[in-house]
């Protein structure tokens, strides 16, 4: 038995027996404490979204909530709205697509909890704020361990991990344009091209992190539902059979029967967490980064960043893929070619030019806001500037060999690490809820009253935090 066989069977028994349970289980849970907060207080959401930052001592601008919501939408929107989509078709049925919606929708409650939590307890390091899990494990569990164990499994999967994807479905994309690409010297050119363009970003810093995203990802989520939509008008007539294969694969039990761990269920659930991320500890490391008034502001704003992922950019890629009438195959059409071809077939060849565009900018953008949940977790196991420029050369490296890595290999190795980390975050924050609760309550108190929004950590009876009361 091969690595990636154990591996696999690995991958098959975590999501099927542990995380379906304890993701779906969570986003209930959360949704009926708060009171569907995902749905109820969006339109708050909204409006912290566009709220500017002030400048700090130093003059230099904060890391404003929209900022924060680019980086973590960057990270988010990548080639899993793209090639995980089309996989997840392929290999769990349009079924799959179903459950993909349904962990977006309960899992904005978790969002909304690990966003928040990450905001209560980041801290301020260099004139900017830090946080995420690994923080509230160690300032609010006490738990310094279970924060490095965390850190460890991110920088894995996301430095590691979804890089190495993030790379290898930007050089599957250029498959169509070279025959016997990967025999060719084309995928080691296009590791050096990006492993330059990302060293150039990540040593930039935080601030060229967040530029970067705030340009490239709403300008391309953009023209990628546009094209979605003009290929749904011009199939139109398709639409009701296309939602018609989806709930009736939805709910296919004779095919569930035959084998759960890859039913439309256990597929849905595993890439609608690779695509959103909620629940998984990520997007808390961005959270944190933003100043805001309030912590709950922060913690709306990310239920949206799941929103556009899952409900906006991956239903745009199912419904180009299903209405095209193109089946893939697994093995032989499946990931980018697959979208590539559906895409041609609805509007000719300049629609795989436009695939192999959104690719590339999706996921480079994936690539910077990955790197930037990897490095805060670094920083927390040890802020050292030596390891810190190591650790980049590491990054680098990764995104160099992806270009040229075992696709079955990589998707395991990120799905695996992926679910350990979520695991873990899971466990923290269901232990740290009565806070989260209570920072709610504080904001929709503050809110009822007519009282400025701001918040101070004595308040809901924490303290030794960023969240002082101002003198």
């Amino acid at each position: 038995m091969s690595v990636n066989d154990i591996l696999t069977k690995l991958n098959d028994v975590m999501y099927t027996y542990i995380l379906i349970v304890m993701l779906a289980g969570v986003g209930i849970y959360f949704t009926i404490r708060t009171k569907g907060v995902q749905f109820r207080l969006l339109k708050d959401g909204l409006k912290s979204m566009l709220e500017k930052a002030d400048k700090d001592e130093n003059g230099n601008k904060k890391v404003s909530s929209f900022s924060a919501l680019m980086i973590s939408t960057a990270s988010r929107v990548g080639t899993g709205n793209i090639a995980g989509i089309a996989t997840a078709i392929v290999a769990g049925g349009p079924g799959a697509v179903f459950w993909m919606w349904i962990m977006a929708l309960i899992g904005g409650a978790s969002a909304f909890i690990e966003s928040t939590l990450a905001q209560v307890y980041k801290v301020k390091r260099d004139g900017q704020f830090r946080g995420g899990p690994s923080y509230y494990m160690e300032r609010a569990l006490k738990k310094r361990w279970m924060g490095i164990l965390f850190s460890v499994l991110l920088i894995i999967c996301f430095a590691y991990g979804f890089n190495a994807l993030q790379s290898y479905n930007m050089s599957s994309a250029l498959q169509y344009y070279v025959e016997d690409y990967s025999n060719t010297v084309w995928p080691l050119v296009l590791g050096i091209v990006l492993a330059i363009a990302t060293a150039f970003v990540i040593w930039g810093g935080v601030h060229r992190i967040g530029f970067i995203s705030s340009f490239v990802v709403p300008f391309m989520a953009i023209a990628y539902i546009l094209m979605s939509v003009v290929i749904m008008i011009m199939n139109i007539n398709e639409l009701p059979r296309v939602f018609s294969v989806i709930f009736k694969g939805a709910f296919d039990f004779k095919a569930m029967a035959g084998g759960f761990a890859g039913s439309a269920i256990v597929i849905g659930v595993k890439r609608g967490l690779f695509s959103n991320e909620a629940g998984m500890g990520s997007a808390p490391n961005a959270s944190a980064s933003a100043a805001v008034v309030h912590p709950v502001k922060q913690g709306l704003v990310q239920v949206i960043s799941v929103f556009i992922d899952t409900i906006l950019i991956c239903s745009s890629t199912a419904m180009m893929l299903l209405v095209s009438g193109v089946e893939g195959k697994s093995g032989t059409l499946d990931g980018i070619p697959y979208v590539q071809k559906a895409i041609s077939s609805a509007v000719g060849e300049w629609g795989i030019h436009f695939i192999t565009f959104s690719i590339f900018a999706f996921a480079f953008s994936s690539l910077i806001g990955n790197y930037f949940y990897a490095e805060s977790n670094i920083l927390f196991i040890k802020d050292n500037k030596i390891l810190l420029n190591m650790f980049r050369v590491t990054c680098v490296i990764a995104i160099f060999l992806g270009a040229q890595a075992d696709f079955s290999l990589v998707w395991n190795i990120a799905d695996i690490t992926m679910g350990f980390m979520a695991i873990v975050n899971i466990i923290a924050i269901f232990m740290l809820r009565k806070v989260a609760f209570k920072t709610l309550s504080n904001y929709e108190g503050l809110k009822k009253s007519g009282k400025p929004i701001e918040f101070v950590g004595e308040d809901i009876g924490i303290e030794d935090t960023v969240w002082e009361r101002k003198e």
